[in-house]
Order: structure tokens, then sequence, then C-alpha cells
């Protein structure tokens, strides 16, 4: 049993967006819902929820009253709360001092925050699971991850599509497909999102680095042993979030990388494309990509599994049980297969082995989206918006570690 703290009390963690609940595929949130079950089942011990105002905690514990209990009315929702009173942006410093060592950090808070709260986690003998992207630039990546060295310790990446079984079969077959040739690859959110988002959205990070940062993984997972990025640039849309906001802010923004084959020198093409100025439709993200390999091809249209429920309530929607099951069985909770929950239950249950064999962390950083393998999703990233920011192509020097 491993003992908890969660930095960021937002729609993911808790599926509270603004003063009410979250008109999202996220109603009930992701990490504390995924953590208290793992509580019940014995796995997690303590569960720490830190954010900035002690009062939004009234308006998270009602919630998870209301709702979550509804749903699961033997669910325990406790947790203890970090400011106590007051408003800190440090609040979550407040639980670490109050942690054994080893236990887990798991940090969803905007992009710009990242690095210096891994670090500090890290620095308290912490394993450390973080949203993506896990950092801004390949300075911090590198810097976390000789921290994490030196000390031990599990950094994990939060990107829960690997855990989706259809996409990890895909990465399979694509590595049976030879070279890389081609990947497109496309998500969205509504437009609606930029209320939630609106605190960062173009302050401290983009579109990009939100959403392009699932497919940009995936691809460098399913080729880390036999491609690697040399060249990004990257081109975006305006018009609408910026009038939203107030600011400028890109509406979409297109990553086009250049790739080279190890072993045949042959070049290959991907297109990353992320967007938050989506029309309501069928689902909540759309969310797609075609790869194709000199020996094969795969497309998935992961928004939609071929299910459709309406009902008077919402209508027609497309539903994918897959990522998180919300609806109750016998009233409980009964979504321990979801892919979002597997990517938490997986970063807690490695935490907790590792208490008892150490020397398994080479075996998870080989395994798992670890600090060790995903540089080259953070260098892509940072070079997008690079390439924005200075109006030309980026050349990725260096023969970075695959992933």
């Amino acid at each position: 049993m491993i003992d908890v703290l969660v930095v960021g009390i937002g729609e993911y963690v808790t599926g509270l967006s603004g003063e009410g609940v979250a008109k999202s595929d996220k109603s009930f949130g992701v990490i504390a819902l995924s953590l208290f079950d793992m509580r019940d089942r014995g796995m997690v011990g303590e569960i720490h929820l830190a954010g900035r105002d002690a009062k939004r905690f009234e308006l998270i514990r009602e919630h998870f009253e209301t709702n979550l209990k509804s749903a699961y009315p033997a669910l325990d929702t406790s947790f203890e709360a970090h400011p106590k009173e007051g408003f800190s942006d440090e609040a979550y410093r407040e639980a670490l001092g109050k942690m054994p060592e080893g236990s887990c950090v798991m940090v969803f808070t905007p992009d710009d925050t990242h690095f210096k709260i891994a670090k500090e986690a890290l620095e308290a003998g912490m394993h450390v699971l973080v949203a993506k992207p896990l950092v801004k630039t390949t300075e911090e990546h590198m810097a976390l991850q000789r921290l994490a060295k030196e000390k031990g310790l599990l950094l994990m990446l939060e990107v829960h599509k690997r855990f989706d079984p259809i996409y990890a079969d895909a990465v399979d077959q694509i590595r049976t497909f030879g070279d890389f040739s081609l990947m497109h690859s496309y998500m969205s959110q509504p437009k609606t999102q930029l209320d939630t988002f609106a605190g960062w959205a173009g302050i401290s990070s983009d579109i990009s680095y939100y959403l392009n940062a699932h497919h940009i993984d995936l691809l460098c997972w399913a080729v880390q042993d036999f491609a690697r990025p040399v060249s990004v640039v990257a081109t975006a849309s305006t018009g609408v979030a910026d009038r939203k906001l107030g600011r400028e802010v890109e509406d979409t923004i297109t990553l086009t990388v250049q790739w080279k084959n190890l072993h045949s020198g042959a070049l290959g093409t991907s297109v990353h494309t992320a967007s938050w100025i989506a029309p309501p439709s069928d689902v909540h993200s759309q969310q797609r990509f075609f790869y194709m390999g000199h020996r094969g091809e795969v497309t998935i249209d992961q928004a939609h599994r071929g299910y459709g429920i309406s009902t008077d309530e919402q209508g027609y929607k497309s539903a994918n049980p897959l990522f998180m099951k919300y609806t109750p069985r016998d009233g409980r909770f009964a979504g321990q297969q979801g892919y979002g929950y597997r990517s938490i239950e997986t970063f807690v249950r490695s935490s907790d082995e590792l208490a008892r064999t150490p020397e398994k962390l080479a075996a998870f950083n080989q395994e798992l989206p670890t600090i060790e393998n995903t540089l080259n999703v953070t260098r892509i990233l940072e070079a997008g918006r690079r390439s924005l920011y200075e109006g030309r192509v980026i050349v990725l020097l260096g023969e970075s570690k695959m992933a």
C-alpha cells in the first residue's frame, strides 16, 4: 500500500470545471476516482489533493458526495486537502513534508509548472507521474532525467493512449511494417474547452503541447528501434481563440516532422494536428491517426468504436468506455479495465513494487513511458513551439536516445 499526492484539482483530477461539473467526457474525473477505487482495493493508503485555493475544496467535496456517491454509494471519497486555508501556489510542499519517501506524486497542473513540481518531488524522494507534456524543453527533460537516475526513482509520463488495447496492438503491427514512411494524426477539443483552459491557454502552453503530445509519443514509441526525428516545422491557424480569450492564441497547430530510418537512411514524414475550436459533435474529442510503413498501413479512429448511445437527456453520443467506464455495476465502480484507469494503476503498482525490488527500475525504464525513453517527444514539441516563434524549420541535432 502506497500513499499518493495529486498536485492539481482540475477537470482531469476531479471532474469539475469552473463552478460546476465538466460538460465533457470526464464529468466524474479520472485521477481522484481511480485512486478512491484503488484504495478500496487495498493498493493505495492516504490520498492527498493539493490545489491553490482552500475554498475550492468545498465544491470538490460537494461534487464527490453528490455525484460520485450517487453512482457508487459505498465508495470512500475522503482525502486530505492542501492548503488547509487561504491561497497558496505551493500548497503541495505541505503534503510532501508529511509523506514517507517512496510515496507517489502525480502532477496535473499547467505545463509550465511541471518541471518545478516534479523536481521538488524527486528531491523529496518520491516517485512521480506527470501529465503530458512531461516538460516543455529538452533542457528541463534532461535535468529531471539526471535527477531521477541519481535518486533511483520512477518518473513517468501519463500518456494513457499507450494502454488502449487497440492502440497498443497497432504499435505491435507497425513494428512489422518495415521502415517508417508516413503518419497523419489529428486531435481536437470543442470550443467550450477554451473556457476551461482560459487561465493558461496561449500563456503557459499551447494546444500542440496539450494534444499533439499523445500521438507524437505513440509514434516515438512505435518506431523507437528503427527511426529518429531530424527536423520539425510548425504552422498555425488563428482567429477564434484570440477573439474568445482576448489575447494571441493559436486555434490549430500542425507539426510536420522529418524522420530518418536508421538502417536504410530512407526518409519518413509525420504530420500532427491539434485544435481546440471544434464544434459540438457526437464525441468530446476527435482523435485518430493513419500510419504507413514500407510494408503495411494502419488506420484508427479512437473516438468512434462502433458504439452509439442515445438518451432523452443527452441525445446521441459515440461512447468509448474503453477509456473510462463510469456506468456502475451493482452500485460499484466497474472501470478498472479502462485505459485511463490502467495508466494510473500501472504507475501506482510500479512505484509500490520498487520499494521491495528497486533493481526493477531499469526494466520499468524500458517498458513504461518514463523520463528515460520519452526525450524525443519533448524535443519534437519544443521544436514545434520554436518553429512558430522563429518562422523556420528547426533541425534536431544529435543522436538522442530513442523514444
